[in-house]
């Protein structure tokens, strides 16, 4: 049996504790968490120096003798290798921000949600399990092609894989990337009033550097969803972010969702990307209007702001929102012939999908039909979004 993995809860309310040990018992009888609690931040530096086996902190920003920010800048002293989760309240982007920039690797809000800190945790740890195997083979590696794979796990590890499912909507989702490292991702993250944020995203270039700026982009994209609510606005403060530091000029193309279950509303804004396809309830398909965006990162917020416009549509019961990058309309064949958008709204002509997953299979089935034995040229993401039918 592996070992538990040790988090150090860093808050100085008195009844966190029993509540994290009263919510995480399953986990923490099974063997898989241990959990030790400081009430600041230096007494959570104490722990870590004298206790080498933490594997991850997380902690709140206001606190007493040392806050929460002030302890992730302090972390870079601490001599081993852990990652750093933040709670923060809900919509402090500026704390978010600067959490982010120096080092944390993920956060939650306040009321923290519970099933949402252990999805969390989850890919918090798995993203170190992976980390910490590729520093220990480090040495051991032979070709670059073998330091390629353990890069692919880890930034694999990021992407979400329990997928929201309930009576009224499913979500599903994949990437396959075109060399061992790709630089589109999908995420998806609940806000208030039951809404979902979903989007898709295509970074410039491929390989390490791609999958570093995907990662920083995947960030700001999630804090921006929480802290606006609004797909528009979640661009423009995401791009914010990245622009103010983009050293490489590298650039991303975003297209995000807001989905309201509770009448099927579906918002949505680009920034450079293909728009949305709708399939309907009888297998037929279109694609949305596109909303004017350009490319995160690249352009100061008056310029990428200027013509940036949500648009509105309902799902209705039976339908799917369907995102996707351009390496699914782009995918080639052995004969040099691109797949094409008519070709994606013709694959559910007779047979619309039952559910997201199902969508999911049929699109990638197909483009894989389609390019044979022909090299990808580009990483294929695609999100579906299914509104069931008795919704």
């Amino acid at each position: 049996m592996s070992k538990a993995w040790r988090i150090l809860v860093v808050d100085d309310e008195p009844d966190l504790e029993p509540l994290v040990l009263q919510r995480m018992r399953r986990h923490i009888r099974s063997g898989k968490y241990e959990f030790v609690f400081a009430g600041n931040g230096l007494e959570a530096l104490e722990k870590l120096r004298a206790d080498d086996t933490i594997d991850l902190v997380l902690s709140d920003i206001n606190m007493p003798q040392m806050d929460g920010l002030t302890l992730l800048s302090q972390l870079g002293s601490i001599d081993h290798d852990l990652r750093a989760v933040i709670i923060s309240a809900y919509g402090d982007m500026g704390n978010i921000r600067t959490a982010m920039n120096r080092g944390a690797f993920d956060f939650v809000t306040k009321p923290v949600d519970f099933d949402d800190l252990q999805i969390t945790i989850e890919r918090t740890v798995e993203h170190l399990r992976q980390w910490r195997e590729a520093t220990a083979s480090r040495d051991k590696l032979v070709t670059l092609q073998n330091e390629l794979d353990i890069a692919s796990n880890v930034q694999q590890s990021i992407l979400p894989v329990d997928f929201p499912s309930t009576s009224a909507y499913e979500i599903n989702a994949n990437m396959v990337p075109a060399r061992n490292i790709g630089g589109d991702f999908y995420d998806y993250v609940a806000v208030p009033t039951d809404r979902m944020f979903a989007t898709v995203a295509d970074v410039s270039d491929k390989g390490i550097p791609a999958a570093l700026f995907m990662m920083s982009s995947r960030t700001a994209l999630k804090g921006a969803a929480i802290g606006t609510g609004s797909p528009r606005e979640a661009l423009i403060e995401a791009n914010r972010v990245l622009q103010a530091d983009n050293p490489t000029f590298m650039f991303v193309t975003v297209i995000i969702a807001v989905y309201d279950p509770n009448n099927g509303e579906v918002v949505y804004a680009s920034a450079g990307h293909d728009p949305p396809v709708v399939v309907h309830a009888d297998g037929s398909a279109h694609q949305m209007p596109a909303t004017g965006g350009i490319a995160l990162g690249i352009a100061p917020e008056a310029v990428f702001a200027k013509n940036l416009t949500e648009n509105k549509m309902t799902l209705a019961p039976g339908e799917t929102l369907v995102l996707y990058t351009d390496g699914v309309s782009e995918a080639m064949s052995v004969d040099q012939e691109e797949f094409g958008l008519q070709r994606l709204l013709q694959i559910f002509a007779g047979k619309p999908p039952q559910n997201a997953k199902e969508a999911m299979t049929a699109i990638f089935d197909a483009v894989a039909e389609f390019a044979g034995e022909a090299p990808a040229s580009d990483d294929i993401t695609c999100l579906a979004l299914h509104r069931s039918a008795s919704a």
